[in-house]
Order: C-alpha cells, then sequence, then structure tokens
C-alpha cells in the first residue's frame, strides 16, 4: 500500500494537470488511436453554454455521432481505454462558472467502435465526505485508466484567492453500474497540506 500511495503522490506530483479555465477560444482537435478516434469542436464562445461536436472516427456507419449543447467550455479532449476492453474513449474536461472556476469530465465510452456510452463525473458538491471546503479551481490528470482531480481546500475565513487548507486529491475508476452503462467510482482520495 505504501508503495501505490508513492506512484499515485509522484503521479499528482508530476503528471500534467488541466487546470480551470485554461481554454477560452475554440477548440478544435483530433485523438486518435490508430484508425480510430475523435473530432472534438467546440466554439466555447460562451460560459454558460456552448454546442459540442464530435465526428467518430474510424467507427461503423451505425454510430451516431454525440453533438449537443454543453454547459461552460471544453478546456481540452484525451483517448483512454477507461474500461480496458481494447476500445479507445473520449474524455472531455470541461469548466463552468465565471472564469471558469468549477470542472467536470465528459466521457463517451466506444462499445466496439459500434456506439457511445456517455457518462460523467459525479458532481464533488454534491458528496458530504469530499466537498467540505470545496470551491472549484479543479485540476484534472489521466492516471492508467482513471481520473485525477486536484482542487484546493478552503478553510473557514479564507479569502476566495487564498485557500489554506492545502489540496484535495480524488482518484475515479469507471466501473459498470449495472444496467449495461457506466459510472465513475471514487476509488480513493487524499488531502495534502
Amino acid at each position: 500500500m505504501k508503495c501505490f500511495f508513492s506512484v499515485f503522490l509522484l503521479a499528482v506530483i508530476f503528471c500534467g494537470y488541466y487546470p480551470a479555465y485554461s481554454q477560452e477560444t475554440k477548440l478544435d482537435t483530433i485523438v486518435q488511436s490508430g484508425k480510430v478516434g475523435y473530432k472534438v469542436f467546440c466554439k466555447n464562445k460562451n460560459d454558460e453554454e456552448n454546442r459540442l461536436e464530435i465526428k467518430l472516427l474510424g467507427f461503423e456507419n451505425t454510430a451516431r455521432p454525440p453533438n449537443f449543447f454543453i454547459r461552460g467550455r471544453v478546456a481540452s479532449a484525451q483517448i483512454d481505454d477507461l474500461n480496458n476492453d481494447g476500445y479507445p474513449d473520449l474524455v472531455l474536461f470541461i469548466y463552468t462558472g465565471v472564469g471558469g472556476v468549477f470542472g467536470t469530465v465528459y466521457a463517451f465510452v466506444s462499445e466496439q467502435n459500434k456506439s457511445l456510452i456517455p457518462l460523467a463525473l459525479p458532481d464533488v458538491s454534491a458528496d458530504g465526505k469530499l466537498n467540505a471546503g470545496y470551491k472549484g479551481h479543479d485540476e484534472f490528470s489521466m492516471l492508467e485508466g482513471s481520473i485525477l482531480q486536484k482542487f484546493p481546500v478552503y478553510k473557514p475565513g479564507d479569502d476566495k484567492d487564498k485557500p489554506t487548507g492545502g489540496k484535495r486529491i480524488i482518484q475515479y475508476q469507471m466501473v459498470p453500474d449495472g444496467n449495461g452503462k457506466y459510472k465513475f467510482k471514487v476509488m480513493q482520495s487524499y488531502d495534502l497540506k
């Protein structure tokens, strides 16, 4: 367990994080693994609502590309195999609120490159165990098929720009939900001073 914790902390310290509100201009990118991937486009013009367009690359003709409005702006897109089935999944880092303070993750899981199953990261502010001192400023990274979320912890009386409670790191893993879909589950969380 000590070895895992050490590797986990090194990954948190040295892996690239996607900081809150790192994208104010349009996102137009392709993320691909072999011949399969995703072309992601979002104008990111509005703090509150933007149209997200995803073109599927290398999928069967029956797969329908997701195109819909999202709350917030897309900061980055990555490809990963979240369920270890050999098919690439799309991971989007999205920020909302004035100044893009609050972050979340949307994922689209490939079902054998025939269809997609959407899911989103649970809202930290709705979790009584994790939301103590939470006021946004989320950063995200990927670690071997899991998602890491890091944010400052605010103590009562802290100014909005000066949190004094250290950092909280949460590791999420995608798991089946029992209904043929998936959900993100908290695997572990740590507070760093």
